[in-house]
This record gives structure tokens, C-alpha cells and sequence, in this order.
């Protein structure tokens, strides 16, 4: 089982974000502009586990280099049955930069949408604090070695 697939079903939140490459692209079933980074993904991944029930993956597709999946699942939100696919794709160092979501019906994909805008205020401050903690790691590694950080 891929490690990424062994992480969802497990819900083991800190092993899917470690999974993810800090230049990940998060494209959204339901949302017109990717999410560039790993703190918005990783903060839009929980919000989806938190209101996907039932989630189960069905199918895994690869590539013989490995470095596309595609995971097929299933799920319900709110009451409304859903089956969507999840594609990755993994950078040289086994990170994923690039990861797209599309699911189906349309009915579903609705109730997710909904779902998902009231997990939005949640997902960013989550975003904004893992990037703070982030810089601010970024600031005391730099001035520990003599750097100045750049924001």
C-alpha cells in the first residue's frame, strides 16, 4: 500500500502533511484557483477529513516510475454519496508537488462545496498559524547560524 494511502486511512494528519512538498499545488474539486503551499494543503486535507464520513479508497492507479497515483474513493457528505479520485504527483525527493482532486455527482460535489465553506474560516487561520510557525523556525535556525530570515 502507498504510504500516502496507508496515511488517509489511517487519519494520521502529520504523516499526509509530511508526505507533502512546501511548493505543493492543491487543485480543488470545487474551487477555481489552486491553493499554492503546503500549510493551506495540508490545513484543506483535515477540513476534508473532517467532513468526509465513510472514506474509503477503491483503486490505486500508478505510473511505472511511481511518481503519478491516482487513488480512487468513496465517501458520503452529507447524506449525498460521492466518488472522486485523488491525483498525485510526487517530485523527485518522493514530496507531493502537485495534487488534484475532482469528484462526482454533481449533487455531491455541491454538498461538498457547502460542506467545505464552512470549513473555510477553520482551514485558514490553520494555514496562516503553520506558516507563522514556520517562519518563525525559519528565523531562529537563521539566527542561530548567523543569517538574517527574509520574510
Amino acid at each position: 500500500m502507498h504510504p500516502f494511502r496507508q496515511a488517509v486511512e489511517n487519519r494520521d494528519e502529520a504523516a499526509i502533511e509530511a508526505l507533502l512538498a512546501e511548493n505543493v499545488v492543491f487543485t480543488s474539486p470545487v474551487a477555481f484557483k489552486p491553493y499554492p503551499g503546503r500549510a493551506i494543503t495540508a490545513a484543506i486535507l483535515r477540513g476534508v477529513m473532517r467532513v468526509f464520513e465513510d472514506f474509503t479508497y477503491v483503486r490505486e492507479i500508478a505510473n511505472p516510475d511511481g511518481r503519478d497515483h491516482a487513488f480512487i474513493f468513496t465517501a458520503t457528505v452529507d447524506g449525498k454519496q460521492i466518488q472522486g479520485c485523488d491525483f498525485l504527483h510526487f517530485d523527485e525527493e518522493g514530496k507531493i508537488d502537485d495534487f488534484t482532486v475532482m469528484v462526482r455527482p454533481l449533487s455531491a460535489a455541491q454538498a461538498l462545496a457547502e460542506a467545505m465553506g464552512a470549513q473555510f474560516d477553520r482551514i485558514a487561520r490553520e494555514a496562516t498559524q503553520a506558516t507563522q510557525a514556520t517562519q518563525a523556525t525559519q528565523a531562529t535556525q537563521a539566527s542561530g547560524s548567523g543569517e538574517t530570515a527574509e520574510a
